[in-house]
C-alpha cells in the first residue's frame, strides 16, 4: 500500500493518492470514528451498483491506526470552482447565461439522483432527528418543536445526497460526478433542495474569496436559487413552496456541522427562531 501526496482536505478527512494514478484514499481525520467511513463506503457501495455518476469504493482500510476508504480517482473540477470564475467574468463585463447553466447542471443531476427508490440506505428523518438533538445552539424546547415540525413531513423513500455541496460535484470530461456520499439516506427530495437553498442563501464564503466576487455572488442569490427552482421544478414538478416546509428541519441539523462558520450558524438560528416564532 503506497500513500501518495495530499490532494485535498476536508472537515473530517484528508485525501491522498493511493497505490497508482486511478485511485486515492480517504484517511479519517481523528474527529471521524471508524464507523463513519464505513457508513460512507456502504451508502458509496449502493448509489454506484444503481448506476450514479461516482466514483467507485473498492475497499475500507487502516493506515498508522486511521481508518479510510479506497476510492476511484476522479480527475474534475468543482462546480462551484466554475461557478466563481464565471462570477469573475460577469465582473468584467462578460455575460452571464454561463453561470447559469453551471446552476442548472446542479438541479439536472440532483433531479436524476432523486428519481432512484432504495430500501436500503439509512433513514433520512432518524439522521435528521439524531442530528438536530445534538444542536447546542437551540433550547430543548426549540429543537422538540422543529422536530415536530418534520414529524409533520411526508416520507418518501428516493435516494437523497445530504450534502448537495457544489464542492461535492465535480465536472469531469464534460460529465457530472457527485463525491462524498456520507450523509446519503433514502427519503424525501425536498431536504435535499432545502439544504442546497440554505447553503446558497446563507452561506458564509471563505476569506480568501475576492471580495468582488463575495459582493457579485451576494446579489445573486435569490436569482441563484430561482434559476436553480426553475429548473429543478421543471424536471420534478417538486416546488419552492414543497421545499419551504423543510428548511427549519433542515437548517437546524446544519447547526451540529462542523464546516461552517458560528458567523453562518448564527444565520441559521436567526432563521429557525424566526419560523418556529410564525408557527406558535
Amino acid at each position: 500500500m503506497k500513500i501518495g501526496r495530499k490532494i485535498g482536505e476536508g472537515s473530517n478527512s484528508e485525501i491522498f493518492e493511493y497505490e497508482n494514478d486511478n485511485k486515492i484514499i480517504k484517511l479519517a481525520k481523528p474527529n471521524t470514528h471508524k464507523e463513519t467511513i464505513q457508513r460512507e463506503f456502504n451508502n458509496s457501495l449502493i448509489v454506484s451498483k444503481v448506476g450514479l455518476p461516482v466514483p467507485k469504493p473498492y475497499q475500507v482500510v487502516e493506515i498508522n491506526e486511521r481508518p479510510g476508504i479506497v476510492f476511484e480517482r476522479i480527475y474534475g473540477v468543482p462546480i462551484k470552482q466554475l461557478l466563481f470564475e464565471n462570477l469573475f467574468n460577469l465582473l468584467n463585463g462578460n455575460e452571464q447565461q454561463d453561470s447559469w447553466d453551471v446552476i442548472t447542471s446542479i438541479a439536472r443531476i440532483l433531479s436524476e439522483v432523486h428519481q432512484i427508490s432504495n430500501d436500503e440506505l439509512p433513514s433520512q428523518r432518524d439522521s435528521i432527528k439524531y442530528q438536530i438533538l445534538r444542536v447546542d445552539y437551540l433550547s430543548n424546547s426549540e429543537k422538540n418543536a422543529v422536530i415536530g415540525m418534520l414529524e409533520r413531513l411526508p416520507i418518501d423513500n428516493k435516494i437523497c445526497h445530504g450534502d448537495p455541496n457544489p464542492d461535492n460535484i465535480l465536472v469531469s470530461n464534460e460529465k457530472i460526478v457527485l463525491i462524498d456520499w456520507n450523509d446519503t439516506t433514502k427519503g424525501n427530495p425536498e431536504a435535499d433542495i432545502a439544504e442546497f437553498v440554505i447553503m446558497i442563501k446563507f452561506a458564509i464564503l471563505p476569506a480568501d474569496i475576492p471580495q468582488e466576487i463575495v459582493r457579485i455572488f451576494d446579489s445573486l442569490r435569490e436569482s441563484i436559487i430561482e434559476v436553480f427552482m426553475d429548473e429543478y421544478t421543471r424536471l420534478t414538478g417538486i416546488t419552492y413552496d414543497d421545499i419551504d416546509p423543510w428548511i427549519a428541519p433542515i437548517a437546524a441539523r446544519k447547526l451540529s456541522a462542523d464546516a461552517i462558520s458560528e458567523e453562518e450558524k448564527q444565520l441559521l438560528t436567526n432563521e429557525i427562531r424566526l419560523r418556529l416564532g410564525s408557527k406558535q
